[in-house]
């Protein structure tokens, strides 16, 4: 187990890029690293977001369709955002992709939807690039219906207290690269979703056990620590 204090960052050269910069860059091994929080969060989101059959689905932020493809396959009618052309581009090469209407789009901006217009509002590992949560949470409540939710997850803040963000090594270069992230806690995402009239229904947070550890060897110096932060929300 790692204790507080110790040092989680690599002797790695660094290489600092935008968001959309770093994201374009990660699309080429994202689906085939095992990532840690990513395991998470396959492990815990689903039981929250429940049977979409039938559901409209807005996907903000949908990376390489990981998401939008499996629940345009159960039968939701998906519509996914990004700004990152890496991404989407191998979000396109997917099997189902054409069943999902895609929109390109800086989630920092408000968002080309109508109001109330979507059962599900889902988020996944976005929020910790997103510099004004509350005003990201508006929009998401504005096109929420009133019976639908919001789910987000988000790579826990617990990490960024030891430097630690969102990050991948390039497998041609060796370097590390850091898309640009936001030192953004627990209290900004609760205080963000709260002034935007949203109502906490769920919070949780998932740390790596051994069973995850044995799967994933990247995630056992996290062993004990909590990397994924899940939130349901209701309009």
């Amino acid at each position: 187990m790692v204790e507080p204090g110790s040092d989680f960052s690599s002797t790695r050269p660094v290489e600092y890029l935008t968001t959309k910069e770093g994201y374009d860059r990660w699309a080429a091994i994202y689906d085939e690293e095992q990532n840690p929080v990513i395991l998470l969060e396959e492990q815990h989101l689903a039981p929250l977001l429940g049977d979409v059959r039938d559901l409209t689905v807005a996907d903000l932020g949908c990376g390489t369709g990981r998401h939008a493809v499996r629940l345009a396959a159960a039968g939701a009618r998906v519509t996914a955002l990004d700004f990152s052309d890496g991404m989407v581009a191998r979000a396109r090469g997917k099997a189902g992709w054409e069943r999902v209407k895609f929109i390109a789009h800086d989630l920092s901006e408000p968002l080309p939807l109508p109001d109330r217009s979507f059962d599900r509002v889902l988020s996944c590992l976005v929020l910790d690039h997103i510099s004004d949560i509350a005003a990201f949470f508006s929009e998401s409540r504005r096109v929420c219906r009133v019976d639908g939710f919001v789910l987000v997850s988000v790579f826990h803040p617990a990490l960024t207290v030891h430097g630690i963000h969102a990050r991948f090594v390039d497998p041609a270069t060796g370097v590390e690269v850091r898309p640009a992230s936001r030192g953004n806690q627990i209290s900004d995402y609760v205080m963000g979703a709260a002034r935007s009239g949203l109502t906490l229904e769920h919070m949780s947070e998932h740390a790596v056990d051994d069973e995850l550890a044995s799967r994933a060897p990247r995630a056992a110096k996290y062993l004990g620590w909590p990397l994924l932060l899940l939130m349901k929300l209701r309009p």
